[in-house]
């Protein structure tokens, strides 16, 4: 790293070195270079090291200001520059963000450690954490104090030197192979898309998405039509192709990405992965890394976790099973003359869907139009629930044209936050959806959030309307629920501040948001065909609110599958951790039970991003342990009156606003006024 005045030489005019002259420290893009970044971020660390160097030398004794208070405030350069860093990372990425980000990795991780594992720095929130009772703190700050002490542990503080110089070497190697494994995934993902030179082939396609595989295929640089992959297995054009080698085709290029013994291969990393995560846990104390991983959830424990999903397996693989005979029924009917399998689930799928509900997805698109989806449906539903009000501007710098800025402001007309929207797919940026923060809500500084949302939607041709299917709505629903949670966040320290939680809490939000998206009121509001504006007429309403337990024997098992594999791998005990890749994930659902060959999982090993490079290891479970809060939660607004002010009040008072300054199981608890219920969830999903 290096020194001061050295320091000064490399970063020159580099724009992340000072606070952002923009409103709010919106980032300044238009200034940033590529080349910023990691000058600014070994900067920044020099600088907060010698920050942390200070709080841990003082020779005052430790109270909460000098020592936690003190340690919020610390890091403000490096922070700055990591929180716009590995946004560009994951949404917009190039080599030279890829390198950056391959050299960054160790270093981030060493300065973690450098931080957690001073001794000096330790024995002052210790001193603190053991007299938190008798100090007169605040419930906020109590909470702080227990969190950060918990980390420190559990970053190894407790450990011997010999254990904590290992565990720098694995936390090192691990952020390294994050890392790769990300950068792998990403090259796989774009090389694997099938190219298609024979128009007829796309017979069953719309015209919006053949055209918007033309434009995939003139990207990059092919004659023909490209269908991209998206981060699924499960691919969206599998619903509609009529041609069944196609479509096979599709699943496998979909299913062996980054399992062809290439460059792109992620097997090898993930195979060292699993082995020092499992090390690291021993290390630590635990008989592996799932009991790490989760202890300080809310779940607390694998078995917890584990019953939770494993409960649900018989009734959602009966449900599957029924799911496929009807399939089956509808091949044979028509003479198919073959066995329905993975490649064809989706197309004959809809077939059922379409006699059983009359329900067609090609009439459903077009009162889907995204800005209006967005305005009049996520925004309308936020405004008539918590008052707020979203206008987009144009005077901020942005990192890609695609992107949009919307002022977010409260009932009473003061700005709550910024909100940045980037919904299209593109070759620079990861799969999937998720939501981040440029800068995070601070009450120490009186900082306001500056929230981004990131969407994978198929971008429509030049001159064509961004039509959505219904699961795209109900992502652009959830990725705002994640955004409402960071925009009213209300705690003074920033560590605990928004989606600062657990990550079996953080979905709750998220999922809690989907709901409105039926919703009487709001459905209305925003589904509109985008040519006349006429509603959606009331019985196509209808059949799609009846179709919700569509399928869901199907959703239920391919999720359960990738959340059981996710806790196979992550329940390896240290020395037996390093399995070839596809023969233990296909033991690990047969030992589960969910090895349905016509249910591959949401994600296979491979491909698997959440566990393996988006800090979700051994927490894929999650999504499921917050889908019962969020059901249970909505049985609470139905009980109460549904869609009202005065409700959404009282949700943003007690869950949406509290970040993690308390318990949240407490907290939950004083909201709904007893424990929640899975009921709820199981109704939602038909299987009970």
């Amino acid at each position: 790293m290096p020194d001061s005045s050295s320091a000064t030489a490399v970063l020159g005019d580099n724009a992340l070195l000072a606070a952002s002259p923009l409103p709010f420290q919106a980032p300044p893009f238009d200034r940033i270079s590529d080349r910023d970044y990691q000058p600014a971020i070994e900067e920044g660390m020099r600088q907060h090291l010698a920050e942390v160097r200070a709080i841990a030398d003082n020779p005052e004794p430790p109270t909460f200001a000098n020592t936690f208070e003190a340690l919020e405030r610390s890091g403000a350069l490096v922070n700055r520059a990591v929180t716009v860093f590995f946004a560009m990372a994951s949404a917009h990425t190039n080599p030279t963000i890829q390198a950056a980000e391959e050299a960054l990795a160790p270093k981030l991780a060493e300065h973690s450690d450098a931080i957690h594992l001073d001794p000096k720095l330790f024995a002052r929130v210790k001193a603190i954490y053991d007299q938190r009772d008798s100090l007169g703190l605040t419930e906020e700050q109590k909470t702080l104090v227990e969190h950060k002490y918990d980390a420190f542990v559990r970053a190894g503080a407790l450990l011997s030197e010999a254990d904590q110089a290992e565990l720098r070497k694995l936390n090192s190697e691990e952020s390294s192979l994050t890392t790769a494994f990300g950068n792998k995934l990403l090259a796989a993902t774009n090389a694997g898309g099938v190219l298609v030179t024979d128009k007829a082939r796309l017979d069953g396609l719309d015209e919006g998405t053949i055209a918007a595989a033309a434009e995939a295929a003139k990207a990059a640089g092919k004659e023909g039509w490209l269908l991209v992959l998206q981060n699924t297995t499960q691919q969206p054009v599998l619903g509609s192709l009529k041609d069944r080698s196609l479509r096979e085709e599709v699943l496998a290029a979909s299913m062996n990405r980054a399992a062809k013994g290439d460059a792109n291969d992620t097997r090898a990393t993930i195979q060292r992965l699993a082995e020092l995560r499992a090390r690291k846990a021993q290390l630590l104390g635990y008989g592996n890394y799932a009991a790490y991983s989760i202890a300080d959830q809310m779940a607390g424990t694998p078995e917890v976790a584990l019953k939770l999903l494993t409960d649900t397996v018989p009734a959602a693989t009966a449900r599957a099973r029924a799911e496929l005979a009807r399939i089956q029924s509808v091949v044979d009917q028509q003479g198919g003359g073959f066995t329905a399998g993975a490649a064809d689930w989706d197309f004959y799928a809809e077939q059922v869907r379409k006699a059983e509900y009359d329900l067609d997805e090609s009439q459903i698109k077009p009162y889907f139009e995204l800005d209006r989806v967005l305005e009049d449906g996520v925004f309308f539903a936020a405004n008539q629930l918590y008052g707020i009000t979203l206008k987009e501007r144009t005077d901020l710098p942005v990192y890609h044209p695609d992107v949009r800025v919307f002022d977010v402001f409260d009932e009473d007309g003061t700005q709550l936050a910024l909100f940045y929207l980037d919904p299209f797919k593109r070759d620079s940026k990861q799969g999937g959806a998720w939501m981040g923060n440029f800068v995070e809500q601070d009450g120490l500084t009186g900082a306001i959030p500056v929230i981004y949302n990131v969407e994978n939607f198929t971008k429509p041709a030049p001159g064509q309307p961004a039509l959505l299917s219904f699961d795209d709505v109900t992502t652009l629903f959830h990725e705002f629920g994640h955004a409402l949670h960071g925009i009213f966040s209300k705690t003074t320290y920033p560590s605990v501040a928004g989606t600062n939680v657990p990550r079996d809490f953080v979905e709750f939000p998220s999922q809690f948001n989907e709901h409105w998206a039926l919703d009487p009121k709001v459905f209305a509001n925003y589904a509109k065909h985008h040519q006349t504006g006429e509603p959606m007429p009331e019985e196509l309403v209808e059949k799609i609110v009846r179709a919700r337990t569509f399928n869901q024997g199907y959703a239920t098992t391919e999720y359960l599958s990738a959340a059981l594999l996710d806790l196979a791998w992550h329940t390896l005990p240290a020395g037996d951790a390093k399995k070839d890749v596809d023969a233990f994930e296909k033991e690990a659902l047969a030992r589960y039970k969910v090895d349905l060959a016509a249910v591959p999982p949401r994600y296979r090993t491979n491909y698997f991003s959440h566990i393996w490079g988006g800090g979700y290891a051994a927490g894929y479970y999650a999504y499921f342990g917050a889908e019962v809060l969020d059901h249970d939660a909505f049985q609470w607004f139905r009980e109460n009156g549904g869609l009202t002010r005065e409700n959404g009040k009282i949700f943003r008072e007690k869950i949406l606003s509290i970040g993690h300054s308390r318990d949240l199981a407490k907290a939950y608890r004083e909201f709904r006024g007893k424990e929640p219920s899975v009921e709820p969830l199981l109704e939602f999903r038909g299987l009970k």
